[in-house]
């Protein structure tokens, strides 16, 4: 294996070095989403951090199982089935189709496989069974609920204790529990609700035996990793470890990862605001590249507050980086002959070793782009100050290397560059109220002005485009190109 990598485990709150449990192998199971609806910009931050996180984990040498499960099942979409006068397997299918072409334009990899709940009731009940069999579970007018009071360790993970839940009175009375902490395993199914034939009667699981009788089915009784986002960690992910462990009388995962939230604009995002941003709304009116580059500039255990402010320094940042990319991949596609130079090969050396340290540092992605804006800045430099040579063509090489690699993990960095460029200079137009033919125009009525020597209206228009953040470029060709300034 390469350098070892350091998680930091939700269980411990610390870092710690991570061990999978069979050695080259990783079994991984994250929460994936309720689909009712389409998802929303902070549902697909764990899609996209998980990614990577798998991604490296494969370049440390290990073969990664990969589970990301669909709830099809649940109120809200029993709610929109009605609404709509659909059954909910209507409800459920459309919209994973709909999340899976949002994935698609992501342009990052699938996950080894994505189970949903309706398919894997008889693993639901026979779990079920078991907790009942081992009396950590007991029935109750058609339910079955968990006694938490069976289980010595529940709050390991969120830290709380059933005194001051008791005490916050944060749950409901509810007379069929035997305490009103025990959550729900079964529920009974109303007559037109959908349900399920069980040993208690027409029903439907819960949502937490769900997800730990999918990772058991899938992966086993104990994996290395469960991932969800923070909001999840209580009390789903604290329901799962007791029903896992009560049944197998083992620790169910090694490694519990969250990924943190997103607001907007300080607030976190809610259809009472109304300041939710659909993940889909995003990726069209921007595309998926801001949209990766964007939720991993910021570290996965940090909240990410979507702003104007942010979306436009992601768009600025992008340009520094595909300027210099395609800067390198003119120079690489010379016909100078390239010529090896140890300075450079010890530089990216350099580089590549800092960018690995702070990946394997918890998947310190800020600190692994402060590595590449100092290399973008070091190339900048090397093209601007010296003439075309095979060592600067060594260096272009090295640069398209490191991204195509590094790019590979994050999803990143993929794109045509040149064409790719032109996208993000309309976006920075289009948020300037900036039209492209106007642009255009002008620069052909100062060509046309320079040809008739008519320098006094020629330096006006260029004068006029540069205040409006548009800067010209004057070809030995005699064209003229243009940018716009970031």
């Amino acid at each position: 294996m390469k350098d070892s990598l350091k998680l930091f485990n939700s269980l411990g709150t610390k870092k710690e070095t991570f061990i999978s449990n069979e050695k080259g192998k990783v079994s991984m199971y994250v929460c994936g989403p309720t689909v009712y609806d389409l998802l929303h910009v902070g549902n697909f931050r764990g899609p996209i951090f998980f990614n990577f996180l798998r991604n490296w984990l494969e370049y440390l040498g290990y073969k990664v199982n990969y589970i990301y499960n669909y709830t099809d099942i649940d109120d809200k979409i029993i709610n929109k089935s009605k609404l709509e006068n659909k059954t909910t397997k209507e409800i459920s299918e459309k919209y994973i189709k709909e999340f899976e072409k949002d994935y698609k334009s992501l342009k990052i990899n699938l996950p080894s496989f994505s189970p949903k709940c309706t398919e894997h009731i008889d693993d639901i009940i026979s779990f079920i069974e078991e907790l009942i069999d081992k009396r950590f579970a007991y029935t109750s007018k058609g339910s079955v609920f968990f006694s938490i009071e069976k289980h010595k360790d529940y709050g390991k993970l969120s830290r709380k204790n059933t005194e001051d839940l008791l005490a916050g009175h944060r749950v409901k009375v509810n007379d069929d529990k035997k305490n009103p902490l025990d959550f729900v395993l079964w529920k009974p199914s109303s007559e037109d609700d959908p349900g399920w034939d069980s040993p208690w009667g027409i029903g439907r699981p819960g949502w937490h035996i769900e997800c730990s009788a999918m990772s058991k089915k899938l992966l086993g009784s104990k994996i290395d990793i469960h991932g969800g986002g923070v909001d999840l960690l209580f009390p789903h992910h604290e329901n799962e470890i007791a029903q896992s462990e009560s049944r197998s009388s083992t620790n169910f995962a090694n490694f519990w990862v969250h990924n943190n939230l997103i607001n907007f604009d300080n607030q976190k995002m809610s259809k009472s605001l109304g300041n939710i941003i659909k993940g889909r709304d995003f990726i069209n009116d921007y595309n998926s590249e801001i949209f990766k580059f964007l939720i991993l500039s910021v570290h996965y255990r940090s909240i990410l507050n979507f702003n104007k402010k942010l979306i436009n320094q992601t768009i600025i940042n992008l340009i520094k980086i595909y300027s210099a990319l395609s800067l390198a991949e003119n120079l690489s596609n010379s016909k100078i002959e390239v010529k090896e130079s140890k300075e450079y090969k010890n530089e990216f050396e350099s580089y590549s070793k800092k960018a690995s340290g702070f990946i394997n540092n918890d998947l310190n992605t800020p600190g692994f782009f402060s590595v590449v804006f100092d290399m973008v800045r070091k190339f900048n430099l090397e093209a601007v100050n010296k003439k075309p040579s095979g060592e600067l063509k060594y260096f272009s090489i090295c640069l398209l290397d490191f991204f195509n690699m590094y790019g590979g993990f994050l999803g990143l960095f993929q794109e045509p560059k040149k064409d790719f460029i032109l996208d993000l200079n309309l976006l920075i137009l289009k948020n300037k109220n900036i039209d492209v033919a106007d642009i255009e125009d002008a620069i052909e009525k100062r060509d046309n002005a320079r040809i008739k020597k008519d320098y006094t209206l020629s330096d006006k228009i260029r004068d006029k485009l540069n205040t409006e953040g548009i800067d010209l470029k004057d070809n030995p060709d005699g064209t003229t190109g243009w940018s716009v300034r970031v």
